[in-house]
């Protein structure tokens, strides 16, 4: 359908929603009090399996005195058995015999939460044979948005909605529509963005719990949870939640009847959505759910390997070029003769558009660069950024006076190298003109006065801008390399100085031997006594702790003892590294466990194991990431199997700029909610991190993971002064 674009010129930024985010986010969602009306729900104890209340049109199907009843009076001895032998959550209890309705529980606090919906007729083999043809089909796509477009395609072929798209999350949170299939005469959105405020957080925290979430009708009149008291119970976990009016009337705006989202989720994260709209009321039932599921679930794997395999060949790539020019070093001894030979196959490494070094006065260019007046003052303000590689897919917003000539230089990717002579090289990218296409203008901001509700947007005509002043994104494997690069060219310089300068060499050497020298004394010294007051300090509470008579105060005081003997042995594994300023966080952590288990006990030492991912972070954040590790460690040694040994497992996983730290064990679970010293220092560890510390079920377990960003670490003055 072509559609008359409006077209606005302007740099790219952040969507001004104004209230939208804020006020969707305050909204509880979780417990909206009702349900929707093609299902019933039911509320039973766990203790007693005795239904306390529900909703839906129970009076109908079960008559008035429907309150009150056990579960298996009420749905048939077959559903009471399996709910009392349910072992985990959700568990089916099938389809209930005499009635249309199949049965599903999920445990909520004290309470299960029984879902009946309509039985659907499908034939198990049909749905097999579907999905083994999908994953067939996933599995040939050349390439991630061939995979999405296939993806959409199966999804309408299963589900008969009149509108399918594959929607994805972008690192602003706002998302775009990578794929589609739409039946003729429907408004596309294929390509279209669709800004941050139309997902609020807690909606998206929603659907990596709800993988499938379905609005059969958008029409519809909520049934609320009787009795009133029940209101405010979580749903969190219930397909047949009731939506929120805003979204609600946002899909009524859209010109949307029905709707359907299925998430995808890739490596906890959530990757983006399977969007689907009808223009009538159209359900789908359990089993067409489930399938959808799990195609869902295995198009994140594919999703996860194309994009795995596109950055090993981008990382293959900048190698290969990279060889290249470690070929280079090791032949030019000048370097001004080597910076005159090699500036194209330096700007080739890059995929840049131009390329040049500033060598003390002397100026290399290769491509079509700025002016030199415009490349000195860039070569200027890089140097003030400090000595770690600086890249940029939008110069302007980071240095405003390169807008005046975007056109050539709205990227940027530099190295400075720092010397008696100063060295800097820069990649230059082009200006990328892009027409973005929104559904709906999303710098139109809601801000609302005293007492006023937010309602959802009501304009979904497509809105452009085009974005100036964006260059081409700088990967991640080049940004790597040019760090390596960096190291390449320190090394080719002493090289050279040898050969060379052996006097200015000798001088350097000195003066980072004396350097090194100063900072090992100072680190030794910090070290001996930090070491030397933390073992006084724990001499001194197993003292008190021997001479008391109080049990209690021994226990609290053997508690303290511990905690300080952990602090002590991550100060030592830190300090007795060789670089001070980065960690290998994997190894760290390796040693620092490895240490741990010396000090629990024999019975421990098969009973912790590691699948740790090579991450390097600063040293600050090693120290607390090493604290938290100890602390949830103890925690599990002394709560999970009530003192006894038992396997506890510890993961270290990265993703994108963040890692996340996972230590489960198959114990007793969460006891209390009480906030000890114990915990009130995990929150102090975890706030310096700026990171996240979640706990939940590991069935049987408890499950702890901390998310925190990866702090780089920067090349230090020694470094500079080679």
């Amino acid at each position: 359908m072509a559609l008359s674009l409006p077209v606005m010129t302007m740099p790219l930024q952040p969507t001004n929603v104004g209230a939208d985010i804020s006020e969707c986010d305050r909204e509880p969602i979780h417990i909206p009090g009702s349900i929707q009306p093609h299902g019933l729900l039911l509320i039973a104890t766990q203790s007693e399996l005795r239904i306390v209340g529900g909703a839906g049109r129970l009076d109908q199907q079960f008559g008035p005195d429907w309150l009150g009843q056990d579960v298996a009076a009420l749905l048939g001895g077959a559903a009471g058995d399996a709910l009392a032998s349910a072992a985990k959550s959700p568990r089916s209890l099938g389809a209930i015999v005499g009635s249309e309705w199949q049965a599903t529980a999920r445990h909520a606090g004290d309470f299960w939460l029984i879902e009946l919906e309509p039985a659907e007729q499908k034939s198990a083999e049909d749905v097999l044979s579907w999905i083994d043809e999908v994953g067939t089909s996933f599995e040939r796509a050349g390439g991630l948005i061939e995979l999405c477009q296939r993806a959409a395609e199966s999804f309408r072929s299963l589900i008969g909605f009149d509108r399918v798209m594959i929607y994805r999350f972008l690192d602003d949170d706002s998302g775009v529509v990578i794929a589609e299939d739409v039946t003729d005469g429907l408004v596309t959105y294929h390509n279209h963005h669709f800004p941050a405020s139309d997902i609020p957080q807690q909606a998206r925290a929603l659907y990596l719990r709800n993988r499938v979430r379905v609005i059969p009708d958008v029409s519809y009149r909520p049934e609320p949870i009787r009795p009133a008291e029940l209101a405010a119970i979580d749903l969190s976990d219930v397909e047949l939640r009731s939506v929120s009016p805003i979204h609600i009337q946002y899909l009524r705006n859209m010109g949307v009847a029905a709707s359907a989202s299925i998430s995808i989720v890739k490596d906890g994260i959530l990757w983006g959505l399977v969007a689907c709209h009808h223009m009538t009321p159209r359900n789908l039932g359990p089993a067409t759910r489930r399938a959808a599921s799990l195609v869902a679930a295995g198009l994140a794997r594919q999703i996860n390997a194309k994009e795995q395999a596109e950055e090993y060949r981008e990382r293959l790539r900048v190698r290969a070029d990279e060889d290249a020019i470690a070929a280079c070093l090791a032949e030019e001894v000048d370097p001004e003769q080597l910076f005159r030979t090699a500036s194209g196959d330096l700007r080739r490494m890059f995929e840049a558009d131009a390329f040049a070094i500033l060598h003390g006065g002397a100026l290399y260019e290769d491509g079509a660069c700025p002016d030199r007046d415009d490349i000195c003052e860039i070569a200027k303000w890089v140097r003030q950024q400090g000595p770690a590689p600086f890249h940029s897919d939008s110069l302007a917003e980071d240095f405003p006076a390169a807008a005046s000539y975007r056109e050539r230089a709205s990227g940027l990717l530099a190295i400075t190298l720092s010397s008696k002579l100063p060295t800097v090289l820069l990649w230059f990218r082009a200006e990328k003109r892009e027409v973005v296409e929104w559904a709906g203008n999303p710098h139109k901001a809601v801000n609302l006065s005293p007492g006023e509700k937010l309602t959802p947007r009501a304009s979904f005509e497509a809105w452009s801008e085009e974005v100036r002043g964006r260059a081409r994104p700088w990967s991640h494997a080049e940004t790597e390399a040019a760090r390596r690069l960096m190291g390449r060219l320190y090394d080719a310089r002493q090289n050279r100085r040898i050969r060379d300068l052996a006097d200015d060499l000798n001088v350097a050497v000195a003066d980072k031997d004396r350097l090194i020298a100063q900072q090992e004394t100072l680190l030794k010294e910090v070290n001996h006594r930090v070491q030397n007051s933390l073992q006084l300090v724990m001499a001194f509470l197993a003292l008190q702790a021997r001479s008391s008579e109080d049990p209690a105060l021994g226990v609290h005081l053997g508690e303290a003892q511990r905690r300080l003997s952990a602090v002590a042995l991550v100060h030592r594994r830190l300090y007795n590294d060789d670089n001070v300023q980065s960690v290998d966080l994997s190894r760290y952590l390796a040693d620092l466990i490895a240490d741990v288990k010396a000090s629990m006990g024999p019975e421990w030492a098969n009973q912790l194991t590691l699948d740790l991912a090579p991450i390097t972070i600063v040293a600050d954040d090693a120290v607390q990431v090493g604290l938290v590790l100890v602390e949830l460690v103890i925690n599990a040694q002394k709560y999970a199997y009530g003192g006894e040994p038992g396997p506890i497992f510890i993961s270290l996983e990265r993703h994108r700029t963040r890692f996340r730290l996972i230590v489960a064990d198959k114990g007793g679970g969460k006891t209390g909610s009480r906030k000890g010293f114990g915990t009130r220092m995990l929150d102090a560890m975890v706030k310096r991190l700026n990171g996240v510390l979640e706990e939940g079920e590991n069935n049987p377990g408890l499950r702890t993971l901390l998310t925190a960003p990866i702090s780089l670490p920067r090349i230090g003055v020694n470094e500079q002064s080679q």
